[in-house]
């Protein structure tokens, strides 16, 4: 039998030799949702926290406009990429950290802005990272965070749980926007206003990124094929298995307790 590991090692390990796939992803280079969160994140002076930075690209989009970017991630080769890249285009004001969301290894107040995109279904124990994001914040900080949301019914929320896990098996949970408000909330937060989008999703490059088994990605076409009419018609799943994901992006602030 394998000796089990920790989520945070799976995580670790199922990214790390993805690095440059990520860095390069055209899905994570761009998008409204991207700039949307680098609008939120320009705060001229301040010190800006990327939490499960990825291949970068929040990174690389704020330091342009802020006094320095940590770009924070589990993965030791996805931070190294991060830091080539950073350098490649000349932005000396980044800096990367090797940390769990869950523990963050920084003193209290320390960031106007805490920022992250597309991490948070990842993260093993979602109110614990909320609070210690909470605690690093500078009391006039704020917190802009953007992730895949379920789209509220059950039958359409098991099909994309069952697809994203299929496809990686580090996923936890894609959440919807009452449990985003309730969590942040709960961890010290006033939540603000949402933004959401349609992001499209071509089936070949998604599989490929994560390196996802044949086997497990037959399964996803399965599940496709096999899905009833308002889960093809929600998720506009294509004849090649691309389809399209709910993403919403939510601003926090302290509660101010």
């Amino acid at each position: 039998m394998t000796d089990p590991i920790s989520h945070d090692a799976q995580i670790s390990t199922q990214f790390g030799g993805r690095a440059a796939d990520y860095v390069a992803s055209a899905v994570h280079a761009g998008g409204e949702d991207l700039a949307a969160l680098a609008r939120f994140g320009a705060l001229p002076g301040a010190a800006v926290l990327d939490l499960g930075c990825g291949g970068g690209h929040v990174t690389y989009a704020v330091a342009p406009h802020v006094a320095s970017v940590t770009a924070l991630d589990l993965s030791r080769a996805m931070l190294d990429a991060v830091a080539a890249e950073a350098q490649r285009r000349g932005l000396t004001n980044v800096v990367t950290r090797q940390a769990s969301v869950e523990a963050l290894p920084f003193p209290d107040g320390r960031f106007g802005r805490v920022l992250s995109r597309y991490s948070a279904h990842h993260w093993g124990d979602v109110p614990a990272a909320l609070r210690e994001a909470r605690r690093v914040l500078a009391p006039e900080g704020r917190l802009g965070l953007v992730d895949v949301v379920h789209p509220g019914p059950p039958l359409l929320d098991t099909h994309l749980q069952a697809s994203e896990l299929l496809r990686d098996p580090s996923h936890v949970r894609d959440y919807g926007e009452a449990e985003w408000r309730a969590m942040l909330a709960e961890a010290g937060f006033v939540p603000g206003a949402a933004q959401r989008w349609r992001v499209r999703m071509d089936f070949s490059s998604w599989i490929a990124r994560m390196g996802t088994p044949e086997a497990s990605a037959a399964a996803i076409r399965g599940l496709q094929r096999g899905a009833p009419e308002p889960v093809r018609a929600h998720f506009a799943i294509e004849d090649d298995g691309s389809f399209t994901l709910d993403v919403m992006m939510i601003e926090a602030e302290p509660d101010g307790l």
